[in-house]
């Protein structure tokens, strides 16, 4: 598949199918590269802000959707390290799992877990020092590369993948893009020089990509997609083509997502803020929306 229309398509077609209706509560995040909490790691300075978000989503019953990029596993070797750097993050999302409401998508940094053997070896259970026993993390998990929120009542479509099917670099190359990330481009990381290789980074590539997409969202009767993997948040105007982006978890001091509820969807970002008294709080702004989901029909 040379062409991002080709696997774009593939991710389309071979989506699994989830119904939802108007009082269905989801939060997208994507984009967390969640590391081993050394100098590289990219989310440990929001880490505090992430699972603050993600208990109050899943106390007020909201489905976790994460759309790809999730752990760091360019960087690191395996998700051992980065699961005893978070393990209070994993620990809440396996709340969510344990209640069918986690669902999860394959990012680049991340591709291994299209390997559902990987998966089932690395995720599967946690060994537990306490006990000396392996304990169940995410028991029979699939990761996928695209999913379909379909409306149960008007039949609207919604796709979610991580993005870089239209990135043909970190597609096809991200074998060759994580060995040039461990050994080149995370000690440079540490002394605050940026890969070029990534669109995060990189912003005629992030226009590229971005480009890429709208064109098959457009071929496609514009179906509404939303998407991570450029790190640049986007929120169309009804009557725009229907380009989502909920942006990352690694910009400077806050986290960004998408949430839908009660049949409208919103960009919300997460961010510490100081109160009048000097003591600091974590807050949720609303940045655009909330606009019904039906202004984006086709």
């Amino acid at each position: 598949m040379f062409s991002s229309k080709k696997r774009l398509d593939s991710a389309y077609q071979t989506a699994k199918v989830i119904g939802f209706d108007d009082t269905s509560k989801f939060i997208f995040f994507s984009d967390c590269h969640r590391g081993d909490n050394s100098f590289a790691d990219d989310f440990a300075n929001n880490r505090n802000i992430y699972f603050h978000a993600l208990k109050h989503y899943y106390n007020e019953g909201f489905s976790y959707f994460e759309l790809g990029d999730g752990d760091e596993l360019w960087e690191n070797l395996s998700f051992q390290s980065i699961f005893n750097a978070h393990k209070n993050v994993f620990m809440l999302m396996k709340q969510f799992h344990m209640q069918k409401r986690l669902h999860m998508i394959w990012g680049n940094h991340d591709m291994v877990y299209r390997d559902p053997k990987y998966v089932e070896k690395h995720l599967g259970t946690f060994f537990d020092p306490k006990t000396g026993e392996h304990v169940q993390l995410f028991k029979d998990i699939t990761y996928h590369e695209g999913l379909i929120l379909k409306h149960n009542t008007t039949g609207q479509e919604l796709f979610l993948a991580h993005g870089h099917q239209a990135d043909w670099w970190n597609f096809l190359f991200w074998k060759w893009s994580r060995f040039l990330v461990r050994i080149l481009w995370k000690p440079l990381n540490v002394m605050g020089i940026a890969d070029p290789t990534s669109p995060a980074k990189n912003y005629t590539e992030l226009i590229k990509v971005e480009r890429r997409t709208k064109k098959w969202i457009a071929a496609n009767n514009n179906l509404v997609t939303i998407t991570g993997h450029t790190h640049r948040p986007r929120f169309p105007e009804p009557g725009d083509i229907p380009f989502f982006n909920d942006g990352s978890c690694v910009h400077p001091r806050s986290i960004t997502g998408i949430e839908i509820e009660n049949g409208n969807i919103s960009l919300i970002k997460w961010q510490i803020a100081t109160r009048e008294d000097g003591t600091l709080q974590i807050i949720r702004l609303r940045l655009e929306g909330p606009t019904p989901l039906s202004a984006y029909s086709r």
